[in-house]
């Protein structure tokens, strides 16, 4: 047992470029797994309160991000005794503690989706069995996740520090008054060889060009060529019906993405029906909030990705 539970020290953040004041954190278990993910520059927003009115309190630090998860080979470790013992490091290495929590006190469920996490089984959380920490010092930032399944405990650390990486060197000059123009022949290539082949050969289509600000049900200004070709596709079919399903990020509850994810489902139905004369009978619109992801929820890109709607084909007559 004894074996089992002697401390390893790990040098979390070593080799990490700009982190002068590195942090050496003793895991009170032997590591039988590790994942890890960088950026520099990177963010994060780190949480400062439990789950309340839709989401997770939190503030956007910004830096060189180093984020780790940690498998621990742990059978008797409670997820107490281990968040105790990095609690005590990280509060001797300076930091001040802005949330501490358990799962239920967290928020359960939608705080562990409001947050960051690595995705399993990396990063494997127990919806009634975890534990959360933040802390800051100056100018860097700290987080600690921590769970277990039946053999195992599971630590993820997300740390952001000052970055003396330079901006990346201009490559091109835009002119953000000129005014785009978008030509026609574009629109009716997307439209004709893309969307509606998708439409006849597998029955559905992601309508990818369609921008949507986070936490935002209208479409931003501009003209989009999916949604001519979905109005194209509707004429060419006469007794063909489609669905319109919304899908968000992973920012915030399941509830309020799944009505989210629904009224941009309804925001672009009704683009169609205004814009291009579509019958609103043929059309349904559904949300299913950030149950069904196209690509990772980790970065910005993936998120913007994410927030989209689709299109199925309900019936061709």
């Amino acid at each position: 047992m004894q074996n089992l539970i002697k401390a390893m020290s790990l040098t979390v953040w070593a080799g990490v470029p700009s982190m002068a004041l590195g942090l050496t954190l003793d895991l009170p278990a032997p590591v039988i797994g590790e994942e890890s993910r960088s950026e520099t520059p990177g963010s994060y927003s780190l949480p400062l309160a439990p789950f309340s009115a839709g989401g997770v309190p939190s503030r956007s630090v910004e830096g060189a991000l180093d984020q780790r998860a940690f498998q621990l080979d742990a059978p008797d470790l409670t997820t107490l005794a281990v968040m105790q013992s990095l609690r005590d490091q990280i509060r001797a290495a300076g930091y001040t503690v802005l949330l501490d929590c358990d799962a239920r006190a967290c928020g359960g469920f939608d705080f562990r989706f409001g947050t960051d996490v690595l995705p399993e089984p990396d990063m494997h959380v127990d919806m009634g069995d975890f534990r959360f920490l933040s802390a800051e010092r100056e100018g860097e930032a700290i987080s600690v996740l921590v769970s277990r399944s039946a053999a195992s405990a599971y630590v993820q650390i997300t740390r952001v520090s000052a970055s003396d990486a330079p901006p990346p060197a201009p490559v091109a000059t835009v002119d953000l008054d000129a005014e785009v123009q978008r030509g026609v022949d574009e629109v009716v290539s997307v439209a004709d060889s893309d969307l509606g082949r998708a439409l006849d050969d597998d029955g559905y289509a992601v309508l990818d060009d369609l921008v949507f600000a986070s936490g935002a049900a209208t479409l931003t200004d501009g003209t989009y060529a999916s949604l001519a070709a979905v109005a194209d596709w509707l004429r060419a079919n006469p007794d063909g019906t489609v669905a319109l399903v919304g899908h968000t990020d992973a920012s915030g509850s399941l509830a309020a993405n799944v009505a989210l994810s629904e009224r941009r489902a309804e925001a672009v139905a009704q683009v169609l029906v205004d814009s291009y004369g579509v019958d609103r009978t043929r059309i349904a619109a559904e949300g299913v909030g950030f149950l069904s992801p196209l690509v990772t929820n980790q970065t910005d890109e993936g998120r913007q990705k994410n927030r989209r709607v689709e299109v199925i084909v309900t019936s061709t007559r």
